[in-house]
């Protein structure tokens, strides 16, 4: 056994990848695996479930493929198979001539002529194709996971139990950093420095025996508990940013591509591979950022010029076995990975660090904490109201004047007639109360809640994407082609506003150095300034 046969059973091409009931302890495999185990929220909810099921219970453990259904079925469907009852897999069936539809049917009808409790692992695809097309005779339970697709907990009975992976969230986010406990752990459970450690010990092994290999060089690298938390920054990004969810399955073999691929684990983290969530983190390379600092190292690395604070880096990581890195972006890519390491630091290390910085996915969770905690207090109110007054309501007027730009702070654009332009005074602002009764769990969004003098307008969903767009909107950006998805929900809102406004009494008319203000007098008479 050698390590890379070792940290095969990462790869989601392995037998490993599926936890099944034929998996034999013998296996020499089998303790490795059993080594990088990570216990997760889920589970311990799943488990608590189990132990308290009772004879009339179907505990549906729900997800999306490469979850870790599997793998926690599995794990305790021999244990209590003496008193439980488990369908492991709902999207298939046990012969040829049968469907899964069918196959959960008849799982359905055994369990209504026993008196075991049913545990199915199923996928949310489905669970819908279920409740569209399962047998009437199972009706009560159709209708349980249609109120649960449609998130409606309060009309599902409770002998009808539904676990699912998406109210578990694999990352959490807080002010000084955002972490996944689950990716954290099994980064440290494989890399462990202890020869109790079985991937450890084959790594030590093969260093003692025969030096450093970029293999070696690679899981030590990873070993470093400042790479480890760099790694899950850019996991996080891909969730965020490129709306990638992260699953066991895919983190394995995540885990798997770095290491074991031809380069070195910097260079291998922004390479090709087919591995989803590799590919979405290679638009995070930071060798296709462009500063002034990172344009001359790239520029000097060129010509052979190398700084005496990246020379003293290159020696360095010669401990960790990288020896030869051979071009620019490689260079850039290392400090990327090393940026946080105390070891590594310097001033030359130090500069180009400052051009690594992201500090979007740090606003983010900032304003995304903001919402979920929100209390009324007077403090939270205020550090709320910076998001709403400097980068939501600031942004949403520049967009909805970005034809009218010299209209006043308050002052919204309406209308257009014969190059006359009509305009309206409106009071938005944040809408406190809604935000305080909303609550916020999934990490991808929050919603934003506005008033437009005094009527509340639909929440507005704020992703990461559309928060980096209110930005630039700010800066002085406008919106294309290539933003559409963000412009159909800032269209929504202004339609929302310019309903409001369309009861507006006062209106401001416009045309070049001319200005009008026409109000309406209790429907009686017009008055007309400005003439």
């Amino acid at each position: 056994m050698n390590l890379r046969q070792a940290i095969s059973i990462l790869s989601k091409s392995s037998p490993f990848a599926v936890s099944t009931e034929r998996e034999s302890d013998f296996d020499v495999l089998i303790p490795y695996k059993k080594h990088i185990y990570v216990e997760t929220d889920i589970e311990s909810a799943f488990y608590q479930k189990l132990i308290s099921a009772r004879e009339n219970q179907i505990i549906f453990l729900c997800g999306s493929s490469g979850d870790g259904k599997s793998e926690i079925l599995t794990r305790y469907s021999q244990k209590f198979k003496a008193t439980h009852d488990f369908h492991l897999d709902a999207t298939h069936s046990f012969n040829p001539s049968q469907t899964a539809v069918q196959a959960l049917d008849n799982r359905f009808s055994e369990f209504n002529s026993n008196d075991r409790p049913l545990i199915v692992g199923i996928n949310i695809g489905m669970l819908g194709n279920y409740a569209q097309e399962g047998d009437e005779e199972h009706l009560r339970i159709k209708a349980s996971i249609t109120a649960f697709l449609e998130n409606k907990m309060e009309d599902i009975p409770d002998e009808h139990v539904f676990l699912d992976f998406e109210q578990f969230p694999k990352f959490t986010l807080d002010y000084e950093q955002s972490t996944s406990d689950f990716a954290a752990k099994l980064l440290a459970k494989l890399t462990e420095p202890s020869l109790d450690n079985p991937f450890y010990a084959l790594y030590d092994n093969e260093v003692q025996k025969k030096g450093h290999s970029k293999l070696t060089a690679n899981f030590a690298l990873l070993g470093l508990d400042s790479v480890q938390k760099g790694l899950i920054e850019l996991l996080l990004k891909a969730r965020l940013i490129k709306d990638q969810f992260l699953t066991a399955r895919s983190l394995l073999d995540f885990v798997y591509e770095i290491l074991a691929k031809d380069g070195y684990l910097f260079d291998n983290l922004f390479s090709r591979s087919d591995n989803e969530l590799l590919e979405h983190i290679r638009a995070f390379d930071p060798s296709n950022f462009h500063t002034r600092s990172i344009d001359e190292f790239v520029l000097q690395f060129g010509l052979g010029i190398e700084d005496t604070g990246f020379i003293e880096l290159k020696e360095r990581v010669k401990r960790f076995g990288v020896f030869d890195v051979s071009t620019a972006a490689s260079c850039l890519r290392m400090v990327y990975l090393l940026k946080d390491e105390e070891e590594f630091s310097n001033e030359y290390t130090n500069q180009l660090k400052q051009d690594f910085e992201h500090s979007l996915v740090e606003k983010y969770a900032k304003y995304w904490l903001l919402h979920r905690e929100f209390d009324g207090s007077g403090t939270q109110r205020q550090k709320l109201n910076q998001f709403y007054r400097d980068i939501l309501i600031s942004a949403i007027h520049r967009y909805c004047n970005r034809n009218s730009p010299a209209l006043d702070k308050n002052q919204f654009f309406i209308s257009e007639y014969n190059d006359y332009k009509v305009a309206v005074e409106l009071d938005v602002k944040a809408d406190f109360n809604a935000i305080k009764t909303q609550p916020v769990s999934k990490v991808g969004s929050f919603k934003a809640y506005i008033s437009v003098d005094g009527c509340s307008l639909l929440p507005m969903p704020i992703s990461i994407n559309l928060l980096q767009l209110l930005e630039k909107i700010n800066q002085g950006y406008r919106p294309n082609k290539h933003d559409k998805n963000a412009v159909l929900l800032l269209d929504e809102v202004i339609e929302q506003i310019i309903s409001v406004a369309n009861e507006k009494d006062t209106l401001f008319i416009f045309k070049n150095d001319k200005r009008y203000k026409v109000m309406n007098e209790d429907d009686e008479y017009f008055e007309v300034s400005g003439l």
